[in-house]
């Protein structure tokens, strides 16, 4: 068994691109698609493989081969955090944000999950277990459902003891209401109703939507205006019904941007992407900063990234569970974990994500 001490230098790097169609066409208060992109990144060092992906536009897989590869083959995966930082400093002239972060991300999770294997350790052990489950919500809901899907989609979900449920409003404002009262009568009264307008509002709106929500007890409203807009934020919070949590942050890349959410008391939950804010790496710090802030801290979509470090960290809360990444992972990956009584576990035995790729199962969607 290899030591944290030895050296063990990386010695290649390959990059695959999925895209997976949607199942139903799907949307959500700004935009609709029909699609999921995974951009897939493999290392391979001490005769281990390590995998992590980002779901991303396919251009990211351009900005792994072109700029940070070279950066990656030949350095000692043990000494990770010094690679994900010459990655951070190489993207600079093309932003520290968008595709060239995402690319980052997709790198840095496949070095967590590659030194995990190499020590043959589960990644919370290596990073340090906090908590032994992580808590769902489940997140579907979208615009383009009728009643009936929406509550087949949420009702699927509590029969696995999931009791935490996320639609998509602001297609059609003038609908949302109906919308939301008729998911809490799909659900019933023992599980929480969250929504999440995607920036779809401005601030008066969205405080008039919470209002007229209340009737539905919904206890979570996410980004009811673009998460760059911090006043708009704090001035929601400032309004919104006692019961209503304000959750915004999946579209942070840097820890300035979380600080700066978390200093401007914008949100009651922020929320990282470990497949956007630098991989595992930035996920983590992201959530250190919410334990220095007491802000709950919540993981946004690629439910099986995520697991290892959400369980690490004091001031983790629940976990995205989105429909179409957990049917993707699902797909592609053996040892993907299922929910249990609402839950996600990692499985102990076994080294790094847990994740190998089924590559028969995953090669009819490759693209490049």
């Amino acid at each position: 068994m290899i030591n944290s001490s030895d050296s063990v230098l990386i010695t290649n790097l390959t990059v695959s691109v999925y895209t997976v169609p949607t199942d139903h066409p799907e949307a959500d208060g700004t935009i609709e698609w029909r699609s999921t992109t995974m951009v897939l990144v493999e290392l391979e060092a001490g005769n281990k493989k390590g995998l992590g992906y980002s779901y991303a536009h396919a251009a990211t897989a351009q900005v792994i081969t072109g700029i940070l590869r070279d950066l990656v083959i030949g350095r000692d995966v043990m000494q990770l955090p010094g690679i994900t930082q010459s990655m951070i400093r190489a993207i600079r002239n093309n932003g520290y944000s968008g595709i060239s972060m995402m690319a980052v991300s997709a790198v840095d999770n496949a070095l967590w999950d590659l030194k995990a294997k190499i020590l043959e350790l589960p990644l919370v052990s290596l990073l340090g277990k906090v908590k032994n489950e992580m808590l769902l919500y489940g997140s579907g809901g979208f615009t383009t459902y009728g009643d009936a899907q929406l509550a087949t989609q949420f009702n699927n979900w509590q029969a696995q003891g999931i009791q935490y449920l996320k639609m998509k409003i602001g297609t059609h404002p003038e609908d949302d209401v109906r919308r939301v009262r008729a998911a809490r009568k799909a659900i019933g009264d023992n599980a929480e109703l969250y929504v999440d307008a995607n920036g779809a509002y401005n601030a008066k709106q969205a405080i008039r939507k919470a209002q007229e929500f209340a009737d539905a007890d919904v206890t979570w409203f996410e980004e009811p205006v673009p998460s760059d807009d911090l006043n708009g934020l704090v001035y929601i919070r400032e309004h919104m019904p006692a019961q209503t949590a304000v959750a915004a942050g999946e579209y942070g890349y840097t820890l300035p941007y979380f600080q700066s959410m978390l200093q401007a008391k914008a949100v009651d939950v922020l929320q990282g992407d470990a497949t956007r804010c630098g991989g595992i790496s930035g996920f983590l710090k992201a959530g250190y900063l919410c334990e220095a802030y007491q802000v709950p801290y919540s993981s946004h979509c690629a439910p099986a990234i995520h697991l290892h470090a959400a369980l690490a960290l004091p001031s983790f809360f629940i976990a995205e569970y989105f429909h179409d990444h957990e049917r993707i992972e699902r797909m592609f990956f053996d040892g993907n974990p299922i929910p249990e009584n609402g839950v996600l576990k990692p499985d102990m035995q076994r080294p790094g994500l847990g994740l190998e790729l089924k590559k028969k199962d995953a090669e009819k969607y490759k693209i490049h």
